[in-house]
């Protein structure tokens, strides 16, 4: 007996994307007779990154909020001018958090705590693209007056080709492995019904999630940098009709 199988065609998601309704793909039937077989492949190709995200911060503690903001304003200034001299794009530095807090001390008794202060913090995310120069970019951002480092983080900008050979070798996967089943099952061979794509990239964890915080003595080495590879992972679901 013949029975309908609702399929996409191709369906192509980004990890974590939304598709509106209106833009999804549209919906045939196909027919089909004989067993149907699902497969989630994953292939990932290992790449040398292209760019680096690092974070660059300043802390400032003053008596007071005004004067912590300005103190923390003329810092951040020499941080950010630092970057440009370096030629970094306005667009590849991003502030990623400014905040300021009062700083208390308090005690085990009934006395009120003691005001210490107040704490200015701004950051700013920067993406590096020549990865030649990360290390000696930390040092300049710590000459700036940068005193909270993060990262680095590296990442594959340019990942078509490395996606392209991912999606290659684990359709190839898929399709050996449908065919195994369907020989399993005393079947000759497969034909697709439906392919889900979704992709990621996983590349080496940060030692730290905190920020770094550089002191004057850690300052004066200079900073080595290692970039390792990163991986571009592509997974392929697809369904599989065994045929005679």
């Amino acid at each position: 007996m013949t029975k309908p199988v609702r399929s996409l065609t191709f369906a192509a998601l980004g990890m974590g994307a939304m598709m509106p309704a209106a833009a999804s793909a549209a919906q045939i039937e196909i027919a089909v007779k004989n067993p149907v077989v699902e497969l989630t492949v994953t292939e990932v190709v290992q790449s040398a990154p292209d760019t680096a995200n690092v974070g660059a911060g300043v802390t400032v503690r003053a008596p007071t909020a005004s004067e912590a903001l300005r103190l923390n304003a003329q810092q951040m200034d020499k941080v950010i001018a630092r970057l440009r001299q370096l030629g970094i794009a306005r667009e590849d530095i991003q502030t990623a958090n400014f905040s300021l807090n009062a700083q208390y001390q308090y005690r085990n008794d009934t006395t009120p705590p003691l005001l210490l202060g107040y704490d200015a913090n701004n950051s700013v995310n920067v993406t590096l693209r020549n990865l030649d120069k990360v290390g000696e970019t930390l040092d300049a951002l710590v000459s700036a007056g940068a005193n909270n480092l993060y990262g680095s983080n590296f990442t594959l900008e340019k990942d078509a080709a490395a996606k392209a050979a991912a999606r290659k070798a684990a359709f190839a996967r898929a399709q050996v492995q449908a065919n195994e089943y369907a020989q399993m099952a005393g079947y000759r061979g497969t034909r697709i019904l439906e392919i889900s794509e979704t992709y990621q990239q996983m590349g080496p964890m940060p030692v730290s999630a905190q920020a770094i915080t550089v002191t004057s003595a850690s300052a004066e080495a200079k900073t080595q940098i290692e970039p390792g590879r990163v991986g571009s992972g592509v997974s392929l679901t697809v369904k599989y009709e065994m045929t005679t």
